[in-house]
């Protein structure tokens, strides 16, 4: 009985050893198991106002940009074909006459029969002004139209010289500089002119006036005054600009060279007509 009971006690305290020693060994090595967090499977669905949002942006940014796209690509003067967005317009044949206003239809077969283009003649008009023609009337017309454009350019924007010069300037560098200032002119330039009073130097009261005037009577006929000379910096210093004279202010010129001309021989004839009764 007292072996029995010497027996329990002794694998009882085997059991309690091998549990402790298996602890300390591997219990720094056993982690705790952490399960992720499960994901939702499915993406959040954006709301039903932000989506009408966006399209609706997207088609006013397509609209506009198909807007500018037909502006550029439009030309002045074209064969539109059967596309014509209006339902009634006003319709002109190939000769010129008035055939009033047509239904789109009635004018599609109307082109079909006479093998003719449409050409957009007045979109502002109400209804809107069309013409028949024929490729060879269309050809001709793009001719003149382009014939027009190079007898008639566009005028491009004025770029503006600028010169400083100053008052106690030699008369030949003077000269030199009103070659250049003329040459700008005749290009179509203005030039902004500065004259800077002399340091040191005792001068008239309009000196620098005077040179701006000088300058300007080097160019008969060819430039004017944009704006006058006028003081600056205090009085230090005079200003003005030159243009290019107008078609107008050309023909003004001209005329009044002639009349000068016409009065100057009218003077010499009636001075040789009295000589010659005096003699």
């Amino acid at each position: 009985m007292a072996a029995l009971f010497l027996k329990r006690l002794t694998l009882q305290t085997l059991k309690k050893t091998a549990g402790n020693c298996t602890r300390r060994c591997f219990g720094t090595y056993i982690l705790p198991l952490t399960i992720p967090a499960r994901l939702p499977l499915v993406a959040p669905v954006p709301g039903l106002s932000s989506l009408m949002h966006a399209r609706a942006s997207g088609t006013v940014a397509d609209t506009q940009d198909s807007r500018k796209k037909k502006t550029k690509n439009d030309p002045a003067f074209s064969n539109i074909g059967r596309k014509i967005h209006e339902r009634v317009i006003h319709v002109l044949d190939e000769a010129g006459n008035d055939l009033g206003s047509m239904h789109r239809a009635e004018v599609i077969r109307l082109m079909a029969e006479r093998d003719l283009r449409l050409v957009k003649r007045d979109s502002g008009s109400e209804p809107p002004r069309y013409q028949l023609l024929s490729g060879l009337q269309i050809h001709e017309e793009r001719l003149r139209l382009r014939e027009m454009e190079k007898a008639h350019p566009k005028p491009g924007p004025v770029l503006t010289k600028e010169l400083t010069l100053s008052s106690n300037i030699g008369q030949h560098d003077l000269d030199t500089k009103s070659k250049q200032i003329q040459q700008w002119i005749e290009k179509k330039y203005k030039v902004q002119i500065t004259i800077k009073k002399g340091k040191n130097v005792e001068e008239p009261e309009h000196k620098m006036e005077d040179i701006c005037n000088k300058i300007l009577q080097t160019m008969p006929g060819i430039a004017t005054f944009l704006s006058r000379p006028q003081p600056v910096r205090g009085g230090k210093a005079v200003t003005c600009v030159l243009r290019h004279l107008s078609k107008k202010e050309d023909n003004a010129y001209r005329e009044t060279q002639e009349t000068q001309k016409r009065d100057s021989l009218d003077k010499e004839n009636r001075d040789n007509r009295e000589s010659d009764v005096h003699q």
